[in-house]
């Protein structure tokens, strides 16, 4: 822990929020077996990109971007587990080594968070966002408005008392050298947006202020390098729902694919009219500055790097910013290919009828993903007859609402969109065994996962249909 943080939480007398910690020397040789086995399990991949499309100074940016995302990485470690030099003490297993990277912590992601180390029990629920002694009911009951916030970790004061520590004074030491890298990268910028986005989202990592940065981000229209940063998720927090986690993402854009997808931004809101859905549910507006880009990914660090990885972005999740602005959406093809090639075709050889494996198809894949991260911006984001957001309203069963909501909804579009003449010649077969295929990917997440638990309820409604 740097002496900056310690002094932080020293003085606010913070109970250790570090699980109990051995050294992994004494763990049973059976279990390093089974840890080197499900290690193995994960399929190495080369991602690859095309970087022709970028100017010299632009290739210049590109370490500074990633030094700025390792240190993600290091708070997403504080966050998700607490001090990791405790975790890998003395651990000289490679093979565990790898799975405690890959899972950000001794409990595995891909199966409901079980420990696979015998001298941890239960992950927290709430991982490292508040003190292990902290109970819903003492929480419900403090009268504090920010210990609701996405951007505050909750503590103990020396009274032994809760207390909100906003991110920017918790994670000091590595915001302000992340800003300080950022605003070089930003020197380097040849696209005027990127410069203004990059400027503004180093000086929000200061001050847990992200608003105007989203905003400047939604209004990026023509930069070739995409720079994702800072606390934006919040399913980590599987206590409350409240607590956004660290990220980083680098990635470039491809110029060819992301032409073919400009028309359907248009589209958005002839959608959100059409919705299958009573009228007072379909009443607000998309933002008419949404657009979809494809991009091939760079660098993953932190929340979007832990277990499974990202195939595709729909941001920002401010309430405010979308309806204002609408929502970016950025598909991964590089990322994404390789999770079809490696995971959804051999999952689909095993279970998916003979006569239907020529319908599981990359492009129904690339389409039922990209119209998933369309539907987050359809439907309601705030609930109806009170100025609550359905984020806040739904609280820890957001997340796998949302993510149910989404897969359902995406598929609705293409369904939708192909009745009104957008895609000639399809065969929506493709997209519906394509998307059964991806149930089976995905429910490998397990129940810590939001995914996958909206796509085991969305199997469990399939088997009870018949």
């Amino acid at each position: 822990m740097n002496k900056k943080l310690m002094v932080i939480l020293v003085a606010l007398a913070c109970v250790s929020c570090n699980p109990k910690t051995q050294t992994r020397m004494n763990e049973p040789e059976k279990n390093l077996q089974m840890i080197a086995q499900k290690a193995g399990e994960y399929a190495p991949f080369t991602l690859t990109a095309d970087l022709t499309s970028l100017t010299v100074r632009e290739r210049q940016m590109l370490p500074l971007l990633f030094e700025a995302a390792s240190l993600m990485e290091e708070i997403f470690w504080k966050e998700a587990f607490g001090d990791k030099s405790l975790l890998f003490e003395g651990v000289t297993h490679q093979e565990l080594r790898k799975f405690l990277e890959i899972n950000y912590g001794p409990w595995e992601r891909l199966n409901n968070n079980e420990p696979f180390l015998s001298s941890y029990g239960p992950k927290p629920k709430g991982a490292q966002f508040y003190p292990q002694d902290m109970t819903r009911e003492e929480f419900e009951a403090w009268d504090e408005p920010s210990k609701s916030s996405l951007y505050t970790l909750i503590r103990r004061d020396q009274a032994g008392k809760l207390a909100a520590v906003p991110y920017h004074v918790a994670f000091k030491e590595e915001t302000e050298k992340a800003a300080e890298l950022i605003r070089k990268a930003a020197e380097l910028a040849d696209d005027p947006g990127l410069k203004k986005y990059l400027n503004a989202r180093a000086e929000a990592l200061l001050t847990d202020a992200y608003f105007e940065s989203d905003m400047l981000w939604m209004d990026m229209k023509s930069n070739s390098i995409e720079f994702i940063v800072g606390p934006i998720e919040n399913y980590e927090d599987q206590l409350f729902g409240y607590k956004a986690a660290h990220e980083a993402f680098v990635l470039v854009k491809d110029l060819e694919w992301s032409k073919k997808l400009e028309k359907y931004t248009a589209l958005l809101p002839g959608l959100q009219q059409n919705l299958p859905v009573p009228p007072e549910y379909k009443s607000e507006t998309p933002g008419v500055d949404s657009d979809m880009n494809v991009y091939d990914a760079l660098y993953y660090a932190g929340d979007c790097n832990a277990g499974s990885k990202t195939i595709a972005i729909n941001l920002p999740n401010d309430e405010k910013v979308q309806a204002a602005k609408g929502s970016r959406k950025l598909q991964l093809k590089n990322s994404m290919q390789a999770k079809f090639d490696k995971i959804l075709v051999p999952i689909a050889e095993l279970l998916i009828d003979s006569a239907q494996l020529k319908h599981v198809r990359f492009d129904a894949f690339f389409e039922n993903t990209m119209f998933h991260e369309v539907a987050h911006g359809l439907g309601p984001s705030m609930t109806l007859g009170r100025p609550v957001s359905v984020r806040m309203a739904l609280k820890d069963a957001y997340t796998s609402l949302e993510e149910s909501k989404a897969d359902i909804l995406g598929l609705w579009c293409v369904h939708r969109l192909n009745e009104t003449g957008e895609f000639p010649g399809k065969d929506m077969m493709d997209n519906y065994v394509t998307f059964m295929a991806g149930i089976f990917r995905s429910v490998r997440f397990g129940a810590a996962s939001a995914h996958g638990k909206a796509n085991m309820i969305r199997f469990n409604y399939f088997k009870e249909q018949g």
